[in-house]
């Protein structure tokens, strides 16, 4: 029996994988064949490359906000705390290995589909609307973010960073994110 919701997942991450390794030249092939679906399967859930390709930027940024939702400490009400979640997710990616800088390459990949630009910015508008929201002055909620957004770009040039500098950063940021005012 089939799963929809399955064979979408699937078709995404096949690729987001093929397309951080290739680009988006990359055929449609090449992808359907990586996430175990014929071509005209892929087709069925997403009716085009540019299709495809929109979807998988909107998951990327979705993916990372319900990470920083699930880093939201329930106990921390003071003003910042969803600053603090989005770089507790983003240092937690770097600091297990994970694929921040892969994403970083995928959303740069993608960033010359026809579309796609306009997804990622409403994302960002998104975050800017809810960081005003969060109550941390904006010009160290501004510091934060390209802080903690340097810091997976750095990956791609640097590779692994040294797990001791990572959580040095990570806590002089959470530290950054408790101050009053202006920095």
């Amino acid at each position: 029996m089939r799963d929809a919701g399955r064979t979408r997942r699937s078709v995404l991450d096949a690729a987001a994988r093929t397309v951080a390794a290739n680009g988006t030249a990359v055929s449609l092939d090449v992808i359907a064949r990586a996430a175990g679906v014929s071509k005209s399967g892929l087709l069925h859930h997403f009716p085009s490359r540019d299709g495809l390709f929109l979807a998988l930027a909107a998951d990327l940024a979705e993916r990372f906000a319900d990470a920083v939702q699930a880093a939201v400490d329930p106990r921390d009400n003071a003003p910042g705390r969803l600053v603090r979640a989005y770089v507790r997710a983003t240092f937690a990616e770097l600091e297990n290995g994970a694929s921040a800088p892969e994403q970083v390459m995928l959303a740069g990949a993608l960033s010359a589909v026809p579309g796609v630009d306009q997804v990622l910015r409403a994302h960002t508008e998104r975050w800017n609307e809810a960081f005003e929201a969060d109550g941390l002055h904006p010009d160290r909620c501004l510091l934060i973010v390209r802080a903690a957004d340097g810091a997976t770009v750095a990956a791609i040039y640097e590779g692994a960073a040294n797990p001791d500098e990572l959580r040095h950063t990570r806590e002089l940021l959470l530290r950054l994110s408790h101050g009053d005012g202006s920095v």
